[in-house]
């Protein structure tokens, strides 16, 4: 054998020796990597467990507590407390401030047989019985559009430590004419000044300011596109009052004034201030689920002085009204009023006659008169509703003492449909059909179409 094959028989020798003596340690090192990472795994799931037994503890801790306070008697609920601040300078603490309101648009077409009603006055805004001309000659039909009748309101309620409660309240609407002469018509900006409609604080059963009379009932007016609706035969007066309210029964004291009719003074008519006692009246209330029944009274004085003719007499009247609404089911309901009575003319749509009359001497000679309405009220869906309804005042005028000049007798019809595309939205049409007569047997017809637009907030 050469040197040379010797070597090349050891270099495969030295390798396999080489293998051979490295082997045991790669395999030394490699247990000795997964030990240690076996180590830290059991460190690993060591600290998991203790985790979940800390969870599981607080868990039964949160589980005790629980049934401890289920088992525990809860106590009532606190009465809120009196606000020890007020809400706005000058607010008593406790105080609830809400307003609300809203905006009608009115759009009408007129036609009257005997004359024109005069442009700008109340008669062409909404149905007057005695805005109806009669004894002239017909001048065609008139438009009218306005949205002096929008509305807003303002209340106040309080709660007093002693547990009661007082409420202030004040609405107003645009019908107080043109606030400057010459942007106050419909040439140019139509502005309408403020009115004042109510202002009274309510106090227990005390009530003090001006709001509907006692002698009205407003819950039985009828659902109506025009302001009022049944006007003739509806009391309607706002005034200034004292009222109280037990159960059922409220009585009040309200402001007075005297309406007379001069001796036969062709139609025209005296507002009186004279009065040195208040209006009385007396009120019952019944209601439930069937509806409503209410009747109530009115004792009041007329007086009228003229210094210059020397006239200086007084007198007293009285009045009963009833009225009413029916259920008749989901769909329908019936609602009612009828008055009458001595002296009723101020408180009978919207002042149709007067309450006395002057005799040759200057004395004052009280009026008869009575009125009604009946309206029914149907659903024909969620959104449209319809209401047709009758209204008539007669009144017992003394021909010698008025002449044939004033009104004897007023009626009118009236249809309407009312539909709401969504809540607090009214677009509604009214058909009106009306007649006013005179003690000479003239009377005067108004027919109208009037719709509105009206959106509640």
């Amino acid at each position: 054998m050469t040197p040379v094959d010797a070597n090349r028989h050891r270099q495969p020798l030295a390798a396999a020796l080489l293998i051979a003596l490295l082997l045991p340690g790669l395999a030394l090192a490699e247990t000795d990597k997964e030990r240690e990472l076996e180590a830290r795994v059991a460190q690993l799931e060591q600290l998991v467990q203790q985790l979940v037994a800390q969870q599981q503890q607080a868990q039964v801790q949160v589980e005790a507590v629980r049934a401890a306070q289920a088992a525990q008697p809860q106590p009532a609920a606190a009465k809120p407390g009196i606000q020890a601040t007020p809400i706005v300078p000058g607010a008593a603490a406790g105080t609830r401030f809400s307003y609300g309101g809203f905006i009608k648009l009115d759009a009408m077409l007129t036609d009257t047989t005997d004359g024109e009603i005069a442009d700008g006055s109340v008669g062409r805004m909404f149905y007057v019985p005695s805005a109806i001309p009669v004894g002239g000659a017909n001048e065609g039909t008139d438009a009218d559009f306005g949205a002096q009748f929008s509305r807003f309101w303002f209340a106040a309620d309080t709660d007093l430590e002693s547990g009661d409660k007082v409420k202030a309240y004040l609405e107003f609407d645009l019908y107080g004419g043109g606030s400057n002469a010459f942007l106050g018509n419909e040439v140019a900006t139509n502005t309408h000044g403020l009115t004042v409609r109510h202002a009274y604080v309510g106090f227990g059963k005390w009530l003090a300011g001006q709001t509907w009379s006692n002698f009205q009932d407003v819950a039985a007016l009828p659902d109506a596109v025009d302001f009022v609706g049944p006007t003739e035969g509806t009391i309607f007066v706002r005034q200034a009052q004292l009222r109280y309210t037990t159960g059922p029964w409220s009585f009040s004291v309200e402001n007075p004034e005297t309406t007379v009719t001069p001796y036969l003074g062709a139609g025209a008519r005296i507002s009186s201030d004279d009065n040195n006692v208040p209006d009385l009246t007396a009120r019952w209330l019944t209601k439930g689920d069937w509806g409503h029944f209410t009747v109530a009274a009115l004792l009041r004085q007329y007086r009228y002085q003229n210094p210059a003719t020397g006239i200086d007499d007084s007198g007293s009247g009285a009045a009963l009204s009833v009225s009413g609404k029916v259920n008749l089911g989901p769909r329908d309901d019936i609602r009612y009023m009828a008055s009458g009575g001595r002296g009723i003319g101020r408180y009978l749509g919207l002042g149709i006659a007067s309450d006395t009359v002057l005799d040759a001497a200057g004395d004052l000679e009280a009026i008869d008169g009575y009125g009604a309405f009946a309206a029914w009220r149907h659903v024909f869906s969620p959104k449209l509703r319809g209401n047709l309804f009758y209204s008539m005042a007669h009144f017992d005028n003394d021909r010698a003492l008025t002449g044939l000049s004033v009104t004897e007798r007023s009626q009118s019809w009236h249809a309407n449909l009312i539909y709401s595309p969504f809540p607090k939205l009214d677009v509604g049409a009214e058909l009106i059909w009306g007649r006013r007569s005179l003690e000479g047997e003239a009377d005067g017809d108004l027919r109208r179409l009037h719709t509105h637009v009206k959106y509640s907030f």
